[in-house]
């Protein structure tokens, strides 16, 4: 999953990031707010990290044109500020979590985790589909019960399959929710990675759960 940390501390924010992607999480950052609602407004997300006290422009202001573009990422406002005006402002304007400063690292990947999962409609940490078991808290798989190795790459890809399970995500998407924005790819990586896990999915278990939608993308789901 790829999260925008828009933070303008600047050790701050590379502590966040190096604390997110121990937890594997693929993060982009922002210094001022300019810059942070450029990136939200023209990258894919799955989750913004918010200061409300930004350079250029604040925070509030960048969620307030967010929503009002119809831009659904999920917010967790992390701030200073901790009075009760400004929480109210801020979850008024459609933020979805808030989180004062100092926080635990701990406690704020648990509500990322949280509101990544309630965006996609997934309550629970474990996503099943037919005999595949997938716990985003602990990043294990299981299939009828039996654990499946994956590298951090391809648990990333499988994750974002099963939280749209259902649903044909094309590669375009894949690409700009598992990988950096600035990374520089091969054309055919999601179709390597694919193979990798249908080996390790499909190879011994059925029904197969990675199908091919041709000119479209890939999807996850049991079928008949």
């Amino acid at each position: 999953m790829k999260i925008l940390v828009i933070e303008d501390e600047k050790r701050l924010a590379q502590l966040l990031k190096q604390g997110l992607e121990e937890q594997g999480f693929i993060v982009d950052l922002a210094y001022d707010g300019s810059e942070g609602q450029f990136q939200a407004e023209h990258y894919p997300y799955d989750a913004i990290l918010l200061d409300l006290s930004l350079p250029v422009v604040d925070g509030l202001t960048i969620l307030k044109a967010l929503r009002e573009q119809g831009n659904g990422v999920p917010v967790l406002i992390i701030t200073a500020r901790g009075d009760v005006g400004d929480r109210i402002r801020g979850l008024n304007l459609g933020a979805d979590d808030y989180l004062a400063k100092p926080f635990d690292l701990e406690e704020l990947i648990a509500r990322i985790h949280d509101l990544i999962r309630r965006s996609r409609g997934q309550s629970s940490p474990q996503l099943k589909i037919g005999s595949l078991i997938i716990n985003t808290n602990s990043r294990t798989v299981t299939r009828s019960e039996s654990e499946i190795t994956l590298s951090a790459r391809e648990y990333d890809l499988l994750a974002y399959l099963a939280l749209n399970a259902g649903r044909v995500v094309s590669r375009t998407e894949l690409i700009d929710h598992i990988y950096s924005t600035d990374c520089e790819l091969d054309s055919n990586v999601i179709d390597v990675y694919i193979n990798y896990l249908r080996n390790k999915i499909d190879k011994t278990f059925s029904p197969p759960l990675i199908h091919t939608v041709r000119g479209a993308g890939y999807i996850l789901e049991e079928r008949p």
